[in-house]
């Protein structure tokens, strides 16, 4: 098999291919103004036949909103490429329309109650989204499709009969706002910080939905977030960014029960951890530090002004990524 074949073939198999993506924004003038990189060289992907939730995380800044936006197609990548299912989504956008797309990807967004009209009922946007996605021919022979997706979610048709977005609880809208996503029957959900804004006793019920969608709908979600709580609970596999870098990835056990690259220690060291085996009593316990502080325009790794282990190599280049225990670390520490 050559060596072309073998690349194709390994690109059919993914379901999303994010290859050495960067994203950057000219802030102020083009003259004296300055160049900020966003998201700096980006790669990961998620397979076709295993379906997953993978978390990236990051403090406000971090850059995984950017990249929610260029999965989403609101923002062009400035380098790298995005492929969706083999093909680059750039071209297959030019070649068809972007609701083939968005059938197969679709997004949850931070806030349920900007997903809907505030002046429109429920089923009526719920409706719109079937016919307007081609899952029904017509409002009248909509609501089957509908009542199917919002039991998905532990909901039905008939409870949100004519009633508007404000009588509904947080959790209630939200799960309204996945029950949404899942009418075109995707593949891939992309949650940008999803429980965020609804009360915390029903965050489990969110999280535990995208569980449920994984196992029993094959449903693969991307889940952005600034909590690891709910990152380390429903995760596969997480990716830990700073200032646009992915500086630690791979299984959720591997990377927050035992870090490697020093800012995931320090966030891992915020708390003391309870048994590794006891996923939900640590989730309860650990969150991001806040004690971040805007190092873009650092050379060299954006983590070496507090580092412990900082090297003077660490202050004049990029680390590498390194393979290391089961999974890629950007630090130089791991470098032979």
């Amino acid at each position: 098999m050559s060596g072309n074949t073998k690349l194709q073939n390994n690109a059919q198999s993914k379901l999303l291919d994010v290859r050495h993506v960067t994203r950057s924004f000219q802030i102020g003038g083009l003259i004296n103004g300055t160049k900020l990189i966003a998201v700096n060289d980006v790669s990961f992907s998620l397979e076709k036949e295993k379906p997953e939730i993978f978390t990236i995380a990051g403090e406000s800044g971090s850059g995984k909103t950017t990249i929610s936006r260029m999965l989403l197609r609101d923002l062009e990548p400035s380098g790298g490429e995005i492929l969706f299912e083999g093909q680059v989504v750039e071209k297959i956008l030019k070649k068809k329309d972007f609701t083939a797309f968005m059938k197969k990807v679709q997004p949850v967004f931070q806030n349920p109650f900007e997903t809907f009209n505030p002046l429109r009922r429920v089923e009526e946007y719920l409706i719109d989204t079937t016919v307007n996605f081609g899952i029904a021919k017509d409002r009248k022979s909509a609501g089957d499709a509908v009542d199917k997706a919002l039991h998905l979610v532990g909901l039905s048709l008939e409870e949100l009969s004519k009633r508007y977005p404000h009588e509904l609880s947080g959790g209630q809208i939200q799960r309204v706002s996945v029950a949404r996503a899942l009418i075109p029957n995707p593949s891939l959900i992309l949650a940008d910080e999803p429980v965020s804004m609804v009360d915390a006793s029903l965050r489990m019920t969110i999280v535990n939905l995208f569980k449920k969608l994984r196992d029993e709908e094959k449903v693969s979600v991307i889940y952005i977030t600034h909590d690891l709580a709910t990152a380390y609970y429903i995760s596969d596999r997480i990716a830990i960014m700073l200032r646009g870098y992915i500086v630690e990835i791979g299984p959720v056990e591997a990377v927050l029960g035992n870090p490697l690259h020093p800012y995931t220690k320090l966030l891992k060291e915020s708390v003391p951890a309870p048994e590794p085996a006891d996923k939900e009593a640590w989730a309860k316990r650990i969150g991001l530090s806040t004690t971040e502080v805007k190092e873009y325009g650092r050379q060299g790794c954006k983590f070496a002004g507090r580092c412990p282990n900082v090297m003077d190599k660490c202050r004049q280049s990029d680390p590498p990524d390194v393979e290391s225990e089961g999974r890629i670390v950007k630090c130089y520490l791991y470098t032979k």
